[in-house]
């Protein structure tokens, strides 16, 4: 099959000069909306097809998954399939390096990573094995602190100079243990993908040289969210060639609180003092009005390069900003404004994001969209890949190619049940440190124990056995066909189907919809394994997780909506200690950084963007009052219409709206949008559709539960009172 012809033709001026200034370093300033990864992708393709660059040669680092899976295709339209393209998350790449090189460092090419969850349970077991109470001081904040140590490059034995108050001598104590704990299960966390390759790079020149000469063209996304271990990282590999392009926009330098350092954008001409700069200020997602109040607010920043985005696109409508009474009412207008959009413009939910400061914010939000009978999506709440059966059947997969992996090892020797013990397993760990053996290599020998019961050292061979067995057929067989044996052996689904409970039917779904992942992994991947397999889930995000597909609307926080984009979008929680944050108040630096957090949230919009804010909130059960964001008075005044809200229990407005909607003949495909009515309250305001009088509006509603009642009004101008228990209606949104 033949290459499609490529052309440059698709790029504006300023996007040409980046894509083809290809020798010596290149800082691209894409603002939002810009075309910044159009800019990666052709330049990647120009440096193939014109230059006749080796694709081995290229290494293209992108900070998630989804953003590389659309680079790589948007590559293949424009050249074809290219194989040999290092092109993946920072994290992704360095991870095959580390297993290329792990023999190096006495490492097994076959490590495992451990995700947050894996890396609480193992210093939660030091802390107890250290005698440092779990009550005083959380496992994960000195995950979070070793964590922050690793990305600023602070070594275990740097961290002794650290100490200063109870919660620092504790990590002092943790930190050399949890170290040396990792390296005897063979086992990385997320940091130590960036941080081990600097290591081996310093203690071993040879292999730095080696993918020095490899990467002769290095290409940086999203440059402004990169740590000081990704900067050292791509100082190392660029150092020869010096041929390294970072594109990103300091504007949207939001990840500050987890090590993220503005200063590699800010101060990559002095870095590299041969620099072009290009900027790209076009914006091709928003309107006029959009970009105006988004510059107004980030412009007030003093740590920021001067660029300014415009754009050929319609004005524009204003930009709504709405004082409410509380989260429930923010709850109802958000819901009120959806539901206008959708009658007036016809509108699918899929066009609509709900954007909010902190997780906590949802859950008014969430009860909101239920009541209102609404699909909705959330992007970042409990990840598929932490759910516990499915964790549990990941553990079992990482014994199989790590036996080492001790934390694996203790989640699930003994789930299913199989008679196990704590004081069991407590007993053959001692025995297992005092012969100097690994603890999998101890269960073999269980019957040379002492105070081990017959019931668990036959529980214990079977274990045992199994994962022997598994490990052998791990050669043999697709990482599907394994998986799909391994949980019916191993008695995970059995054990599910035996509860006979709803909770365990979801399990076994979930448990289901693993397997349908690994089929998906094996049939896409070349030479897929189970090591390859656990490696990409150990590297989901949230935003990865997402379904774009999905005709919901989306809730999520502003740091998640970062490089995506919605028709409308609402920001909600707009008051003073909220957003911006209380603790970020008394920072310069932690303002500017709140304050580019609500330039993304702004420019996340195509069309529309309503804002919200409440006189008073409940959050983390305090109720207090609240004052207006400073966020809002700094907006260009001339691109906002403000609005204040009463109680929204008053319906007369909303009949009055929908009247006229009637009146006017624009009504929505009820078809698409009808919902039975369950256990959600209803609200007055509401449209029906009953299988004897049609469509109709609830005027109001009286009782709970069994006795609840509605007034509705038909179309043909019948009222009824219905019992909601009996009545035979969907809830049209």
């Amino acid at each position: 099959m033949d290459s499609p012809a490529f052309s440059l033709q698709g790029l504006n001026s300023e996007q040409r000069k980046a894509v083809t200034a290809t020798e010596g370093p290149v800082l691209v300033l894409a603002g939002a909306g810009s075309g910044k990864t159009r800019v990666l992708t052709y330049r990647i393709a120009y440096l193939i097809r014109e230059l006749g660059i080796p694709p081995f040669e290229i290494l293209a680092v992108t900070f998630t998954k989804k953003a590389a899976i659309e680079m790589q295709e948007r590559i293949q339209k424009l050249v074809g399939q290219v194989h040999g393209v290092w092109l993946g998350t920072f994290h992704s790449s360095f991870a095959k390096i580390l297993r290329h090189e792990a023999p190096a460092f006495q490492y097994s090419p076959n490590f495992v990573i451990y995700d947050t969850d894996d890396q609480c349970r193992l210093i939660k077991m030091i802390m107890e094995e250290l005698d440092i109470p779990v009550s005083r001081f959380h496992p994960k904040a000195i995950q979070g602190a070793i964590s922050q140590a690793k990305n600023r490059l602070i070594a275990v034995e740097q961290y002794f100079n650290q100490s200063g108050n109870p919660f620092e001598d504790a990590v002092i104590h943790i930190y050399p243990e949890y170290q040396k704990r990792l390296r005897e299960n063979h086992a990385f966390d997320f940091d130590d993908l960036i941080t081990v390759p600097i290591k081996i790079f310093k203690q071993y020149p040879d292999i730095l040289c080696k993918y020095q000469k490899r990467f002769q063209y290095i290409l940086v996304d999203e440059y402004q969210d990169t740590n000081k271990a990704q900067y050292e990282l791509i100082r190392f590999l660029s150092k020869k060639s010096r041929n390294l392009c970072v594109v990103g926009d300091d504007d949207q330098s939001i990840y500050g609180w987890r090590g993220a350092n503005i200063g590699n954008i800010l101060n990559f001409e002095s870095d590299f003092p041969e620099t072009r700069v290009f900027r790209l200020e076009q914006n091709y997602r928003s309107t006029k009005n959009i970009l105006a109040a988004a510059h107004a607010v980030v412009s007030r920043n003093q740590g920021r390069k001067s660029k300014k985005l415009w754009s050929e696109n319609p004005q524009g409508e204003k930009i709504e900003i709405w004082e409410v009474d509380d989260e429930r009412e923010e709850a109802f207008k958000v819901v009120d404004k959806i539901q206008e959009e959708v009658f007036k413009h016809k509108r699918p939910f899929c066009d609509f994001a709900i954007l909010y400061r902190t997780n906590a914010q949802s859950r008014a939000l969430e009860e909101g969209l239920r009541r209102s009978g609404m699909s909705y999506i959330i992007v970042g709440g409990v990840r598929f890949y932490d759910r516990k059966e499915v964790k549990d059947v990941l553990a079992y997969m990482k014994l199989i190619v790590n036996p080492r992996d001790t934390i694996s090892l203790k989640r699930v020797i003994n789930f299913p049940t199989r008679g196990i013990g704590d004081a069991s397993l407590r007993n053959i760990e001692i025995w297992a440190r005092k012969n100097n053996i690994r603890l999998f290599e101890a269960l073999a020998r269980s019957n040379e124990i002492q105070g081990i019961s017959g019931r668990a050292k036959t529980g214990i061979k079977h274990f045992y056995d199994l994962i022997v067995k598994y490990t052998s057929l791990s050669e043999k067989i697709s990482p599907a066909e394994l998986t799909h044996t391994l949980i019916e052996d191993s008695g995970v689904l059995r054990n599910y189907k035996e509860e006979m409970s709803l909770d365990g039917q979801m399990r076994i779904e979930n448990i289901n919809e693993l397997l349908k992942a690994v089929q998906d992994y094996t049939e896409e991947t070349e030479n897929p394994t189970i090591s390859g397999f656990l490696e990409e889930v150990s590297l989901v995000n949230d935003v990865d997780q997402w379904n774009d597909k999905s005709n919901a609307i989306t809730l999520m926080t502003l740091h998640s909506a970062k490089g995506l984009e919605f028709p409308v979008v609402f920001i909600t929680g707009l008051e003073e200690n909220l957003f911006p944050l209380s603790r970020s108040i008394e920072k310069t630096e932690d303002l500017e950084e709140e304050r580019r957090l609500f330039y993304v949230g702004l420019t996340r919009a195509k069309e529309k963007v309503i804002l919200l804010g409440a006189q008073n909130r409940r959050l983390y059960n305090n109720h207090e009052a609240r004052l207006p964001s400073r966020f809002l008075d700094e907006l260009d005044q001339n691109t906002c219409n403000f609005f204040s809200t009463h109680s929204i229990r008053s319906t007369g407005d909303l009949l009055k709206r929908d009247q006229q909607y009637i009146e006017d003949g624009i009504m929505p495909d009820y078809e698409s949008f009808s919902q039975e009515v369950g256990s959600e309250r209803l609200l007055a305001g509401q449209w029906v559709m009953h299988d004897m009088f049609g469509k109709g509006q609830i005027l109001n509603v009286h009782g709970h539960g069994s006795k609840e009642m509605v007034t509705v009004k038909f179309k043909n101008g019948v009222q009824k009172k219905l019992i909601v228990k009996y009545a035979k209606f969907k809830l049209i949104v």
